[in-house]
């Protein structure tokens, strides 16, 4: 009889570290539908109650899974912010000046905010962990990213779809200036939901864009938001990440690109350009 009872406990508590197992994952895997606001708040405040080491990237990424005790979500830590007057990279080639900061991050979000791009990319707060400052962004629910897609040749299921999504990724970079920018910065969700993140190596000072033949179209409300953004409004939402000169240096690749859609609106008609 007593041999009965522990092997009906035993099975009940299986039974019962399972479920709670499956309730650790789902909050730590799902996005609840939380707003934006919600987001950066449960980012900010949420205790830490476990941590593992990013599988990719070389910038020290934790994935840190948070809980405020009614939700249980992971996010993305990074703490780099490495600043060095001439930086030499294995393939021969070398930066001045170089910059890879966390603090990129939290201002590429902001900018998008201020021209509709903030759709593609997760919340970015600035949080500090075990002593060291970084950006704390929502941890995602993908499938793969960019580099497993073409390495794997997978291909979207709508085409168009997927190419509207990359035509908005694109103009964003040239506005940013992501000198690192790689297809592993491009993650994919269940429902080939693009979504852009990493941008410590944003915002270089250069007048000019990166790779110009990436622009082909752009997003409507996208355009309309860049040909009214003002430099003001730039530097009241980047500050302190962003300095005069990198302001400057975004507000100087926003003219370019809206004066490269607009003389192809004039050529080509707005309907072949605009989306």
């Amino acid at each position: 009889m007593r041999r009965l009872q522990r092997s009906r406990l035993t099975v009940f508590l299986l039974a019962l570290n399972s479920l709670l197992s499956a309730c650790v994952t789902k909050g730590a895997d799902d996005s609840p539908a939380l707003t934006k606001d919600q987001i950066k708040q449960f980012l900010l405040t949420a205790q830490v109650v476990n941590v593992h080491q990013s599988k990719k990237g070389i910038t020290n990424t934790k994935r840190l899974t948070l809980s405020d005790g009614t939700i249980t979500h992971d996010a993305s830590f990074q703490p780099v912010d490495e600043h060095t007057a001439l930086k030499k990279f294995g393939n021969g080639r070398s930066e001045v000046q170089f910059v890879d900061s966390y603090k990129y991050n939290i201002a590429a979000y902001a900018l998008a905010e201020l021209v509709g791009f903030d759709d593609m990319m997760p919340v970015y707060v600035e949080r500090k962990y075990e002593g060291q400052t970084g950006s704390l962004s929502w941890w995602l629910p993908v499938k793969m990213d960019e580099a497993d897609r073409v390495s794997k040749k997978i291909e979207p299921p709508d085409g168009d779809a997927w190419n509207r999504q990359m035509y908005k990724v694109r103009v964003f970079d040239e506005l940013v200036y992501d000198s690192d920018a790689n297809l592993s910065n491009v993650l994919i969700g269940a429902n080939w939901q693009i979504w852009r993140i990493d941008f410590t190596r944003a915002f270089r000072l250069f007048h000019n864009l990166k790779d110009p033949k990436d622009l082909e179209r752009c997003d409507r409300v996208m355009f309309e938001r860049l040909k009214v953004l003002k430099a003001d409004d730039v530097t009241e939402k980047t500050k302190p990440y962003l300095n005069k000169e990198e302001v400057k240096a975004v507000m100087v690749r926003r003219d370019i690109i809206v004066a490269f859609f607009q003389k192809q609106i004039a050529a080509k008609g707005e309907s072949e350009v605009l989306y």
